[in-house]
């Protein structure tokens, strides 16, 4: 089950390690609306729970979620270890890299860089 929490005055949505992988923009839009309905500003979802296609670019997987939240106005938080995925794809890389420079989609590793993500804004 989600919860949503307060960090820096935000609130956020946060998702557990365990539960059904997101797939594609239906299964991403289940998130939105939940996020939506408990008042969250961003969605904070495992890494985990993305399908592994979602890590492949090419697939498009990622940018048609990406694009869900961000018609909806909530902000996505890919959250924990993507190193692997990074090391394997410059493309992606690269997609993490601007989306962490923006306000809407950020790929994070724990809740302490959350915290300080969500504190500068």
């Amino acid at each position: 089950m989600s919860d949503v929490q307060t960090i820096q005055g935000v609130p956020v949505m946060i998702w557990p390690e365990d539960g059904p992988l997101i797939g594609g923009e239906s299964d991403a839009m289940d998130y939105v609306g939940n996020a939506m309905y408990g008042g969250a500003a961003w969605a904070v979802i495992p890494a985990g729970r993305f399908a592994e296609d979602f890590f492949r670019l090419r697939t498009r997987i990622a940018g048609d979620i990406v694009q869900k939240f961000v018609n909806y106005r909530v902000g996505l938080v890919v959250l924990g270890d993507i190193s692997a995925h990074v090391a394997e794809s410059t493309a992606l890389r690269d997609f993490v890299r601007e989306c962490n420079r923006g306000r809407q989609t950020w790929f994070l590793t724990d809740f302490d860089e959350l915290e300080a993500k969500l504190g500068t804004g």
